[in-house]
């Protein structure tokens, strides 16, 4: 049974950390938000986020890997409890005062919602605690042979390190996001706009004459003309409305892809119905230098039709200047700047804007 235990475990933390590897950026992204000032309010560490994923991620990938080869046991087991116990704190914290809806624990592989990414914590945690209890019993915590698994242990730290440089240097190897190449994003679109999410609303009623309260939902409050009709004492109680959904609709990240020109008029349809366009990006325009931005506008302006897109206005000064939002654009790809190349609205190529360059 241990030995089971063990490989599941051990499996779980490898795939989780995995992920993560291929998307480093991305992950480093989603502890952006978690130090944000809405969350933690720890804004100093949001300039390190990219080397705390990192650090997080090799922890997962090397701790997993220990205990799939059972090398230094009882070290192992204490490391990923307190990795447990961490990521449980943060997953309750994000799910109780609901502040972070994606914790980003299997990276845009597998969507957790915080309560489910909690629970797997706590399962992980207490399937921790029984492997140490049994190991403790047959006296293998201080198991120390294998020397031969050292090998094998430092083979996956260079897979891994080459897997992690590679998604920062270029872009994931793996997209697992909703702007792969060969998407349609006009197709995306009508598929998100055919099957909409359904939402309904309750109100919290307080009667003027009587003091009491009373939570309603939308349609008993249309059907009962004692909440609303001239003279009623019921009134609504601005701030304490409620939304809640009823039906799930399509999902896609697409659905935040909208691009405004200089004067905030949406442009988005007229770009997805050219025949083809290069989308220079950028979320983070002023770690650019003005030179830089000259030499890729005059690249790509000589060769073919081209829109940059940033979070500012005026950034491009030779083609047209595009915003979009810093979110939606991270979303898209994890360069900084990349380019976007699309053939009616299908994303035909990817790649960060030096990467480009050079082909």
């Amino acid at each position: 049974m241990k030995r089971i235990l063990r490989y599941i475990i051990a499996i779980i933390f490898i795939a989780s950390g995995f992920v993560k590897a291929i998307d480093v950026k991305g992950f480093s992204f989603k502890l952006e938000e978690y130090f944000s000032p809405d969350v933690f309010n720890l804004t100093f560490l949001q300039n390190f986020t990219l080397e705390i994923a990192i650090l997080v991620v090799a922890l997962e990938l090397i701790l997993g890997l220990m205990l799939l080869l059972k090398m230094k046991l009882k070290c192992t087991l204490i490391s990923l409890i307190a990795l447990c116990v961490f990521f449980a704190f943060l997953t309750f914290y994000s799910a109780y005062y609901n502040k972070v809806t994606d914790c980003g624990c299997f990276g845009d592989a597998i969507k957790f919602t915080p309560w489910q990414s909690f629970w797997k914590d706590i399962t992980l945690l207490f399937g921790l605690i029984i492997l140490w209890f049994l190991n403790k019993k047959s006296d293998t915590l201080n198991n120390e042979k294998g020397f031969l698994k050292i090998p094998f242990l430092g083979i996956g730290i260079l897979i891994s390190a080459f897997i992690i440089y590679y998604g920062i240097a270029h872009e994931p190897l793996i997209d697992f996001r909703d702007y792969k190449i060969g998407t349609d994003l006009n197709l995306e679109k009508q598929k998100i706009a055919a099957n909409p999410s359904e939402y309904k609303t309750s109100y919290t009623l307080k009667n003027s004459k009587t003091g009491e309260e009373k939570v309603v939902g939308q349609d008993d409050f249309v059907n009962q003309k004692e909440y609303w009709e001239e003279g009623t004492p019921w009134q609504i109680q601005k701030g304490k409305e409620v939304s809640v959904l009823v039906k799930q609709g399509y999902q896609s990240s697409i659905d935040k892809f909208k691009l405004e020109d200089e004067n905030g008029n949406d442009v988005s349809d007229q770009i997805l119905h050219l025949p083809k366009v290069y989308l220079i990006f950028s979320y983070k325009p002023k770690e650019i230098s003005k030179e830089d931005f000259l030499k890729y506008e005059s690249y790509i302006k000589a060769n073919e039709k081209a829109f940059g897109i940033t979070t500012e206005k005026g950034i491009f000064k030779t083609i047209p200047n595009l915003t979009m939002d810093g979110t939606a654009i991270k979303t898209i790809a994890r360069s900084n700047p990349f380019v976007l190349v699309l053939e009616n609205g299908k994303i035909v190529e990817k790649k960060s804007l030096e990467d480009f360059l050079k082909h």
